[in-house]
């Protein structure tokens, strides 16, 4: 496969899943918010799902201290944000369309059909009352991709770059929720009211609350919690989970055993390695935050890595 080919591909699935995450953490920090602004703390969640997706910086830059209304337009339609919602979508289909017959017709018209919606979008309907609407609109879209992948696409190349972008894009997002929050996870949190919605909103981000209640049925707990998204191989938004997978198309992919493949690959298996290697409870009085920074930097390198080896640029 030629590797602008792949590049298209690839980031192709990390937009559209970069979507779906930023569209289903806005709903659960609005929860949150709500559960926090009595206590005076609804600033501080708001800037704490800006950090979670690497934009707080930037709009600090342009806007200074966040409110509701101005981080939540932020992420979803603010051109001048890069991880937009629109400019996910907008990305998504630019490299969709540069790769058009590398895809079935159902993720072209799942991917086109996004973009030309969210082009007649009244503004208006992404904000205030309406935004939980417009964000349930987002995850549908996104899920409308990743089930016409699955079900549509040869077990190929283009099919493992896609998903490639999907896996890696997936486990720094669980990352950065939970480092996002990890005052709530730190050795002396108290099991009170406010952590506990910490630990809902975090699982509520990844759509893990009814996952944790199947797997431990119990009261959540913060050792549980990290379990379930850090180690946890059953469910698919887990670090360990996408990091196997990770590691599974890349062998595949490594058709040749030069240097930067084996590499690409070792790094992967390294971050896997690392989410297991102490038991949550240890982690926790440990510190969860190093770990966390470890991971996020180990994307970043892994995803330069990758590009390296087999994306252009």
């Amino acid at each position: 496969m030629l590797a602008r080919t792949a590049d298209s591909l690839f980031w192709l699935g990390r937009y559209m899943e970069r979507a779906g995450n930023t569209a289903r953490a806005l709903n659960a920090t609005l929860r949150t918010a709500a559960l926090a602004a009595p206590r005076g703390m609804e600033t501080a969640e708001w800037a704490g799902l800006l950090a979670a997706t690497g934009t707080s910086g930037h709009f600090t830059e342009l806007y200074g201290a966040p409110t509701p209304g101005q981080a939540a337009r932020w992420l979803t339609l603010d051109t001048l944000n890069p991880s937009s919602v629109a400019a996910c979508f907008e990305a998504a289909r630019r490299n969709a369309r540069a790769v058009r017959t590398a895809l079935t017709v159902d993720m072209w018209q799942a991917v086109n059909d996004t973009w030309i919606d969210l082009r007649k979008l009244d503004p208006g309907n992404a904000g205030g009352d309406r935004l939980v609407g417009f964000n349930d609109w987002v995850m549908a879209r996104a899920v409308l991709f990743n089930g016409a992948a699955m079900d549509t696409m040869l077990r190929d190349d283009a099919w493992r770059f896609v998903r490639l972008g999907t896996m890696l894009e997936r486990a720094d997002n669980t990352a950065r929720l939970l480092a996002a929050r990890a005052p709530a996870f730190s050795p002396n949190a108290e099991e009170d009211a406010a952590n506990y919605a910490e630990w809902q909103g975090v699982l509520r981000s990844v759509f893990a609350l009814r996952a944790y209640q199947h797997l431990f049925r119990e009261r959540l707990h913060p050792a549980r919690v990290v379990e379930l998204l850090l180690m946890r191989p059953e469910h698919p938004r887990s670090v360990s989970a996408c990091y196997e997978e990770i590691s599974a198309i890349l062998s595949v992919l490594a058709m040749s055993e030069g240097e930067d493949r084996v590499d690409c690959r070792r790094l992967a298996a390294a971050l896997r390695g690392r989410c297991v290697a102490h038991s949550p409870a240890r982690l926790l009085e440990i510190g969860l935050s190093d770990l966390l920074a470890e991971i996020i930097d180990g994307n970043a390198r892994l995803g330069a890595s990758i590009g390296k080896c087999f994306l252009i640029g």
